[in-house]
């Protein structure tokens, strides 16, 4: 590397991160500041040599305040750059959406050697990546998750799906991408919610399956928490300004937390691509469905109108922690450790005026079902992660501890 390279890249924060899956696939997740200005380069290396167009897959916000650098590195690459905006929120996943982008890209005359870049949080990576698997049974596609939960779990992996009124993401494809670049300065211009719904992701992957990434997460928010007590921080929050500031939480430090996040997924997904409904041990896929199995019944039972998705797996993670805790698994004290660093991450919405009942009857149709049986993901201890069938878990223990994560 050329000294002028290395000091554009500790300027930037710069993290890599390999991610291999399935027979010899890998890419590379890119992870710093002002990294949207490489996407054309990165996409050029990315993909085949034929490539020529490319379609950018966003919603109106978010391509408001980064399309015009996205489109510019894209078409200074080479390509034909062209954008679709689809509709802001989880109720815009749906088949007909992935039909409208599927009609633009042969109105565009995408080929098999072109590529869509999804632009924009993990309901924009879904949607996009689930287009991009079915288009001429699967073209490239390359994603710039734009929130902290997409930077840190959905862009990492390869799991592309849309909800059906059945339930959340019933309908999708293994799809992985050819290149992820998470720029945190999209960080800055999120509210509040979104970035309360990423620390509670990144919260799970620590809980479950790496201790010292849980304990690097508590610290950061702890860290984090105080500069937004800082006279600038302050000022910016008086204003109605209360959104994350890489000058209150050192650009280098929040890409290393984030590229750490990565790595560790990618770790998990290397050896459990598919999520072999088979595997039980600590490091199987389904050990990222922590807080999930109630985390979708809230967004379900609410219609996805009240909770951000990682909000509601906030509250799962509760519930989970709190069945642990009944069924002798949790010590109580590493229960309250769970509690006190998801009050770090910041305000859940209410959820004590919802039916128990109504969310028991909704985790019966859960995808993660197996023999018509819920698996649940509940901890042994922070970092370590056990996986038992619903048959365990008597219906008072169940309802119980939903009732108590709800009151948090």
């Amino acid at each position: 590397m050329r000294d002028g390279d290395r000091g554009r890249h500790a300027e930037r924060g710069l993290q890599r991160v390999r991610v291999r899956v399935g027979a010899g696939h890998e890419y590379e997740i890119a992870v710093g500041r002002d990294v949207l200005d490489t996407v054309g380069e990165t996409a050029r290396r990315a993909l085949s040599p034929h490539a020529r167009r490319v379609v950018v897959i966003s919603n109106a916000r978010v391509f408001k305040l980064y399309g015009a650098r996205t489109v510019a590195s894209l078409d200074g690459a080479g390509f034909r750059v062209a954008h679709w905006l689809m509709g802001d929120g989880e109720r815009y996943k749906t088949l007909r959406t992935a039909e409208r982008a599927l009609a633009f890209f042969a109105a565009g005359g995408l080929e098999r050697t072109d590529a869509v870049v999804a632009l924009g949080g993990g309901v924009v990576g879904d949607l996009a990546g689930f287009a991009a698997s079915l288009y001429l049974r699967g073209i490239a596609y390359i994603h710039l998750p734009t929130t902290l939960l997409a930077q840190i779990d959905s862009s990492v992996g390869g799991k592309t799906a849309v909800n059906l009124r059945a339930g959340k993401n019933l309908v999708g494809a293994f799809h992985q991408p050819r290149a992820v670049v998470a720029d945190i300065e999209t960080l800055q211009t999120l509210a509040p919610r979104e970035l309360t719904a990423g620390w509670c992701e990144a919260i799970k992957q620590g809980a479950v399956g790496d201790r010292a990434l849980f304990e690097q997460t508590r610290r950061f928010l702890v860290r984090w928490n105080a500069g937004r007590k800082l006279p600038r921080a302050r000022a910016r929050i008086e204003r109605g300004e209360d959104t994350f500031s890489v000058e209150d939480a050192l650009p280098v430090e929040t890409a290393q937390l984030v590229a750490a996040h990565c790595e560790f997924k990618a770790g998990i997904v290397a050896g459990d691509e598919r999520e072999d409904v088979s595997r039980t041990d600590a490091r199987s896929r389904r050990i990222l469905n922590f807080g999930h199995t109630v985390g979708h019944a809230l967004e379900a039972v609410t219609h996805y109108r009240r909770f951000r998705h990682g909000e509601a797996v906030g509250y799962g993670m509760l519930a989970a922690a709190e069945i642990s805790r009944r069924l002798g698994l949790l010590d109580e004290s590493e229960l309250e450790s769970l509690r006190e660093t998801i009050r770090l991450a910041g305000r859940l919405p209410r959820a004590l005026d919802l039916d128990v009942g109504s969310i028991i009857r909704t985790l019966a149709g859960d995808k993660k079902a197996v023999g018509g049986h819920v698996r649940w993901v509940l901890l042994e201890r922070l970092g370590s992660a056990r996986i038992l069938s619903a048959q365990e878990i008597a219906p008072r223990t169940l309802r119980a501890s939903i009732h108590a994560a709800l009151r948090f």
